[in-house]
């Protein structure tokens, strides 16, 4: 498929709008599970590691399925993967109200909705990011606002829900408001060119003609032996007996020989048929094996491999505050007078502020991102740090702040993903790095939560998660420094196909 080039606005504000309310819709709740969490707790009376994986799985999965997602957009595209993962979500949602157990959760609303807002995820950053390049810094700041924003939304709807319709009743109705998803993923156009060659034919149109030829013939030899037998002997053996006992054997001469060629021509017609076949699996296997080697070249590059690790890790300290806060504040003992707004929901909206001023900063050819990136997990990790020693609302009302606030380095990551391996490589590489993310989601907050079932507190949970922020943004810095690009350059020329990143600022 041959693309155009950005239009960096257009319809492409569309795709802004309809992706926005995407990820709104769909990681509303996820995010916000914080508030089901605690209603979980008291129905399935779990230990609150074991209860944790129902979050850390919804928000992790669809990211350890990433490399999966990325092919299913690639294949695709963006508009058909929307609207199927739209039907997951809601499905999962729903039959999620009707969990018996602990267990069926873990798929109902940990893999089937996690799933979904992992393919949903993939095809709107794609998409965005097809459309826009000189603004795409401030196009997927807006796009990923749509989770934040409906983090916000979803933390207090969903306790209003459950105080009016029971924790049943609340999934119910989540589950149908995700069903407008289907009618914003209709809109996700693909930016294609008007002169781009058509669709390559099914392989059955591939097949070559003489398949075609040969069937025709067969049914016409099919016939001539019907008339062949039934016209002339019959004809032949009324007039005379010996004529037609001569002219039947031959007949059957002529028969035999057309049935030869005939035995020919299938044999021949197998024969191309199964080396099309190997062609074809041979072709396949040459994808599996390109794909392979393009992985190994990204890894060669020092930066994408400090990210993956600085992303993995990230994720298992810096996701926990999310999940787990409404919790941490219960175990503090903080008088409920004092709640004047759900902790989540402050996460959410400073997450929303975050991610819109950081992609607005991405796009100042004076910022470089990766050090903002860098930054921004120096100081979370410096945050999570803090936690323990916060004992009230209003402490704990700052730190959720400042934590909302650095995780809206998300909207930049797809920036610094893109300047790190380049375009035609963002989708791959895109799909590994999530797939680690993944990873640190699903473990992040059951390891938090194992830490408090074994010490009864979260002190020493959070000082772990802090630790592991801190040793991602270091490695990550280690990596980026200028002195390698000096050393590389000294020392021998890349070799080809191989990727390094270049300082934003001295562009």
């Amino acid at each position: 498929m041959v693309f155009r080039k950005p239009p960096d606005g257009g319809w492409g504000w569309v795709i802004v709008v309809v992706s926005f309310f995407t990820q709104f819709l769909c990681y509303g709740s996820p995010l916000a599970v914080g508030v089901l969490y605690l209603e979980w707790l008291d129905a399935f009376g779990e230990g609150k590691g074991k209860t944790a994986w129902v979050g850390s799985l919804a928000n992790g999965i669809g990211l350890l399925a990433s490399p999966v997602c990325s092919i299913c957009v690639s294949s695709f595209g963006a508009r058909p993967v929307a609207i199927f993962s739209g039907f997951m979500v809601a499905g999962g949602l729903m039959m999620s109200s009707f969990a018996p157990n602990i267990y069926f959760l873990y798929v109902s609303y940990g893999i089937v909705v996690g799933l979904g807002c992992g393919l949903l995820y993939t095809a709107t950053v794609t998409i965005t990011c097809q459309y826009f390049d000189k603004r795409r810094g401030l196009a997927l700041g807006l796009i990923s606002t749509g989770s934040s924003v409906g983090l916000f939304i979803y933390a207090a709807l969903q306790r209003e829900l459950i105080d009016l319709y029971g924790l049943d009743g609340c999934l119910l109705i989540v589950g149908a408001l995700s069903l407008n998803i289907l009618a914003c993923g209709s809109l996700m156009r693909p930016l294609e060119s008007s002169d781009s060659p058509p669709p390559e034919n099914a392989c059955v149109d591939k097949v070559p003609d003489q398949y075609f030829v040969y069937r025709e013939k067969e049914k016409t030899v099919e016939e001539n032996i019907s008339i062949l037998e039934k016209g002339y002997a019959d004809e032949k053996c009324a007039n005379n007996v010996p004529d037609c006992k001569q002219d039947s054997i031959l007949n059957k001469n002529v028969l035999n020989s057309i049935n030869v060629n005939e035995k020919d021509t299938y044999k021949k017609k197998v024969v191309e048929q199964t080396n099309f076949c190997k062609q074809l699996a041979k072709r396949k296997w040459q994808l599996y094996l390109n794909y392979c080697e393009e992985t190994m070249v990204l890894f060669k590059n020092k930066v994408f491999s400090a990210l993956f690790v600085a992303i993995l890790l990230f994720d298992v300290g810096g996701f926990p505050p999310s999940l787990l806060m409404e919790d941490v504040a219960r175990s503090a003992n903080i008088n409920e007078d004092d709640y004047h707004m759900p902790l989540i929901s402050i996460i959410g909206i400073m997450t929303t502020v975050g991610k819109l001023t950081l992609g607005i900063l991405a796009d100042f050819k004076w910022v470089n991102t990766l050090y903002l990136y860098v930054t921004t997990l120096l100081m979370t990790g410096m945050a999570l740090f803090a936690i323990p020693f916060a004992k009230s609302y209003l402490t704990l009302a700052m730190l959720s702040g400042i934590l909302g606030f650095l995780t809206g380095n998300w909207s930049i990551f797809p920036y610094v993903t893109t300047k790190t391996v380049g375009i035609e490589k963002l989708t791959h590489a895109y799909g590994i790095l999530m797939f680690f993310a993944g990873l640190g989601n699903s473990l992040g907050p059951p390891i938090v939560g194992w830490f408090y079932d074994w010490t009864q507190e979260y002190d020493t949970a959070f000082y772990f998660s802090g630790f592991c922020v801190l040793l991602g943004g270091f490695l990550l810095l280690l990596a980026a420094l200028p002195c390698w690009n000096a050393c590389t350059n000294q020392s021998s020329k890349l070799p080809p196909n191989t990727y390094s990143y270049k300082v934003a600022s001295s562009a």
